[in-house]
């Protein structure tokens, strides 16, 4: 970097700042505009996106349906791209107006649950199934799941942003961010050299948290880093990754919420199990 940038004594907000997503980043909360949120038949009303975050939710809703629970949900697309994240229903789901959000409608109250480890957990809870339930397994669980939500900033906000999105190459946060999420790579690949799964032999929440992830940047399918990142060398990591791909729910969990790409990987509403169709 040749140019030093000196902090103002107080920070404001200029629109004009911010790259890629600047149009829809600002320093406040609350509602932009008022829209109501649809709603369908079933239970479970998921509104999110097919980002990686997203896609865990989506993912874990098609694993409960793969093994036969009433699982059903409905889900509709928020197009971050445009704002849909800042309409007065999907804040008074999210006040913090991040994809996945979702309503189950058949509690009195209605539940509303943010953030999509809270969204797994729920799940899980509710139909008793992809998280262990003896103390010390659910705590190793839950440390993984948390690793996932506290290191996929670095990852995403951190190198993807600088890596992909900023508005100019700049050396410093590049390399800052390179070396953490290449850390984390070499903490997933020392875990699996000796599990199947993150937690064992066992396949869970923590699992489907972390591989729309890692599991992507693994495959080289986020940033056109792959390369960069040398992610072949993590061998480990690229073994887990493809064999929780190839499960049918996650293939289906992928689809969902996703309205970019191939029209055929493409099912941007979904309400039954014949919309993959």
């Amino acid at each position: 970097m040749t140019d030093t940038y000196e902090p103002p004594k107080v920070w404001t907000w200029d629109e004009e700042s911010g790259g890629r997503f600047a149009n829809i980043n600002r320093p406040i909360a609350g509602a932009t505009h008022e829209k109501v949120l649809p709603r369908g038949e079933h239970p479970l009303q998921l509104y999110s996106l097919a980002t990686p975050n997203g896609v865990k939710v989506t993912v874990m809703l098609e694993e409960l349906l793969e093994m036969g629970l009433d699982a059903e949900y409905d889900a509709y697309t928020i197009t971050i791209g445009t704002g849909d994240q800042f309409g007065s229903g999907f804040v008074d789901i999210n006040p913090n107006s991040k994809i996945p959000a979702m309503l189950d409608v058949s509690t009195t109250p209605e539940t509303r649950i943010f953030e999509s480890a809270a969204i797994l957990v729920y799940l899980a809870e509710k139909f008793g199934a992809l998280m262990p339930t003896d103390p010390s397994e659910k705590a190793e669980c839950m440390s993984w799941l948390f690793w996932q939500m506290g290191s996929a900033p670095y990852l995403g906000g951190g190198f993807g942003h600088f890596y992909a999105y900023a508005p100019e190459k700049w050396e410093y946060p590049i390399n800052r961010y390179t070396m953490e999420v290449k850390r984390q790579l070499d903490v997933l690949e020392r875990n699996l050299d000796e599990r199947r799964y993150l937690c064992g032999d066992d396949y869970n929440i923590a699992d489907i948290a972390t591989f729309p992830w890692y599991g992507a940047l693994a495959m080289g399918k986020l940033y056109g880093s792959a390369e960069f990142l040398d992610v072949e060398s993590y061998t480990n990591v690229r073994r887990w990754a493809q064999e929780i791909g190839d499960r049918p729910a996650v293939k289906r969990g992928q689809r969902v919420n996703r309205n970019w790409g191939n029209e055929e990987t493409q099912v941007p509403e979904r309400h039954s199990a014949a919309d993959f169709k």
